[in-house]
């Protein structure tokens, strides 16, 4: 059995770039296994569009905030369960395919709701 770090346990809102990164992160990975390069991001923009999200979610409406929250939350929580099935069938590029995508999706809407 592979082991993975979990996605950090967070209070809502509680560093809201780095959350993100983490989904980044786990997309790049998931797109390797579907055999899909991407190219690399630099620490230095991984840094500004981390630092851009937090700002974004600490001026966003509350409602947004509750919205972001749970998206990010319920988005976390099937990736890390994709990328378990992932790693104990040998990861099919098919079926990394679609979870790349899917979480691909998750990222955009989490980024609209910031509107970043």
């Amino acid at each position: 059995m592979t082991q993975h770090a979990p996605f950090a346990e967070t209070a809502a809102g509680a560093d809201v770039g780095r959350q993100l990164a983490q989904l980044r992160e786990v997309l790049a990975l998931v797109r390797q296994i579907a055999g899909r390069s991407e190219p690399a991001v630099t620490a230095e923009a991984a840094l500004n569009h981390a630092a851009r999200a937090s700002a974004a979610y600490a001026d966003a409406l509350p409602v947004a905030q509750r919205r972001f929250d749970a998206l990010i939350a319920e988005t976390a929580a099937w990736a890390a369960a994709g990328v378990d099935a992932l790693t104990r069938s040998g990861g099919p590029p098919p079926a990394a395919a679609r979870l790349a995508e899917e979480l691909s999706i998750a990222i955009e809407e989490l980024e609209r709701l910031l509107r970043l």
